[in-house]
């Protein structure tokens, strides 16, 4: 159907997208965990019901990335996951903590409950960190310096607190009363957070890649590209001054911090797709170099342009069925 480079860009792109998808749909729910209170037991039920329908086929996006990363450029996948086999280890842990406890406390002995509150809040807090280091190995090149450990290591807390951003914007769009009030104060303590690491990043990431700063900064890339940073920027402006004036009556402009994070996630994926590509592991392997053969590149595609409209299609049903402010949380 394609040419061989074709077919790379294809599937790198789709990976790409499952990536974001992933990070912005389980992002909010994992940050809900992580915001988790465990004194307020009525909050905690809220919480949980405002992600009850929607987080166990959240994390369907980023089992489709990497099958994809495995399928389609398997060599890439063998380097990746070799370098990050612990946090890896780690991640997938916490998200079967997550799955146990979100099914236990409702079920076990009420006594119990708070414990199983307490295990999903780590689940959430373990996983986000642990995707946080990932990201900062990545950015670093997998160097094993202790420049790389440490930045990978903010890199985690920036990832956990930007999570919480986009929870804590989630459950002001889902919720009302004391608990919106209370996830207004979550997000501008978080977003100041997420701020400060998406600045570090910007800084870092060019100052120890030459290639990317030749990318950001050589004419006439910087004319198109710089600006994207300035959007960031002014998104986050826009979102704190939105806190400020929340709660608004009739529960007005609620879902504005919502979409503003979720467009601050997009431009800052964006940013690194652009900063790295061609290449799947910095400045080590393209997508050239760890594409699969073109004839089973070819079949592959058959199979994503059924599979990829119909995760589409029931992620966004189920989205639609379940909007508006959360319910009482029940277990069928």
């Amino acid at each position: 159907m394609f040419e061989e480079n074709t077919l790379a860009v294809v599937f790198v792109s789709l990976m790409g997208l499952s990536v974001l998808l992933y990070a912005i749909l389980d992002g909010f729910d994992l940050g809900v965990g992580v915001l988790l209170p465990l004194e307020q037991k009525d909050d905690a039920d809220t919480m949980i019901a405002s992600i009850g329908p929607f987080w166990d086929a959240n994390e369907t996006w980023l089992v489709l990335a990497v099958g994809l990363l495995l399928i389609a450029f398997p060599a890439a996948h063998s380097f990746v996951f070799k370098e990050l086999y612990l946090p890896t280890a780690i991640l997938l842990i916490s998200l079967v903590l997550r799955g146990v406890a979100f099914d236990f406390r409702a079920k076990a002995a009420f006594s119990h409950k708070p414990t199983w509150n307490k295990v999903f809040k780590a689940g959430s807090l373990l996983a986000a960190l642990s995707q946080g280091y990932m990201l900062g190995m990545y950015v670093m090149g997998f160097e094993s310096t202790l420049a790389a450990y440490s930045f990978s290591v903010l890199s985690a807390f920036g990832v956990a607190a930007a999570y919480s951003y986009i929870g804590a914007c989630w459950l002001i769009m889902k919720t009302e009363g004391d608990l919106q009030i209370q996830a207004v104060n979550w997000a501008k303590k978080s977003g100041l957070v997420c701020f400060i690491g998406v600045v570090a990043v910007s800084l870092v990431n060019p100052l120890i890649n030459p290639e990317v700063y030749a990318k950001w900064f050589s004419w006439p890339n910087t004319l198109y590209i710089l600006p994207l940073p300035l959007i960031c920027f002014g998104l986050f402006i826009f979102s704190f001054i939105q806190l400020k004036q929340l709660p608004k009556v009739n529960d007005k402009g609620c879902w504005r911090p919502f979409v503003a994070a979720v467009v601050i996630f997009a431009l800052c994926f964006f940013g690194l797709a652009f900063s790295f590509f061609p290449y799947i592991v910095p400045n080590k392997l393209t997508i050239w170099e760890t594409a699969a053969a073109p004839e089973s590149l070819s079949f592959l595609l058959w199979g994503t342009i059924i599979v990829v409209p119909v995760i589409f299609s029931y992620t966004a049903f189920s989205y639609r069925v379940f909007w508006g402010k959360v319910q009482e949380l029940r277990y069928h």
